[in-house]
C-alpha cells in the first residue's frame, strides 16, 4: 500500500492539473451595462423640421437584444398581422462603444438598402432606462433624420 500510494499521488495530481479547463485559467470577460435585452418604450424622430413621435407600447412591439459584440433589433404589430398596422422588421450587426458613443454597423435589415450603414449615437443609462440619440443617414434611401429612443430593461 505505501509503495502504491505515491504512485496514485501522483496520477490524481496529474489529472487534476491537466483536467482544469482553460477557461478557469482565464479571467472571464467584463461586461457592459450596455448587454442585455431592450423594449422600445418610445421613439422620436426629427426630419426637415417635421417631428414624429411613436408610442411602441400600444400598436407595435420593439425589442433590442445586445450581447458582447452584435445588436439584433425586432419589431411587429400587435394585432398579428391582421389588420392595416401589420409589420415587422428585423435587423442587426456588430457595434462599438466607447464611453457613450455608440456605432451600430448593420449588416442585416429587412429594409435592404438600410444594410452596410454605420449609425452613430450617444447613450445614456440610468437604472433599467437606455436612451440612444443620433442621425440616421441612408442615402439610398433618402433618410436624413435625427433618431431619439427610450428603452427599458428586459428582466
Amino acid at each position: 500500500m505505501k509503495t502504491h500510494f505515491p504512485a496514485m499521488l501522483l496520477a490524481v495530481s496529474m489529472v487534476t492539473a491537466c483536467g482544469r479547463p482553460e477557461t478557469a485559467q482565464t479571467p472571464a470577460k467584463a461586461s457592459n451595462e450596455l448587454e442585455g435585452t431592450w423594449k422600445l418604450l418610445n421613439g422620436t424622430l426629427i426630419e426637415k423640421g417635421d417631428t414624429t413621435v411613436t408610442d411602441y407600447t400600444q400598436k407595435v412591439s420593439f425589442i433590442k437584444v445586445i450581447n458582447g459584440s452584435h445588436f439584433a433589433f425586432l419589431q411587429h404589430d400587435l394585432t398579428k398581422g391582421k389588420d392595416s398596422t401589420a409589420s415587422f422588421s428585423a435587423g442587426g450587426g456588430g457595434y462599438i462603444l466607447k464611453d457613450s458613443a455608440y456605432t451600430e454597423k448593420l449588416e442585416y435589415c429587412t429594409a435592404r438598402d438600410w444594410e452596410g450603414n454605420e449609425f452613430h449615437f450617444t447613450i445614456s443609462i440610468r437604472n433599467d432606462t437606455l436612451v440612444q440619440r443620433g442621425v440616421e443617414k441612408v442615402e439610398a434611401a433618402g433618410v436624413e433624420r435625427l433618431n431619439i429612443e427610450k428603452y427599458v430593461r428586459v428582466k
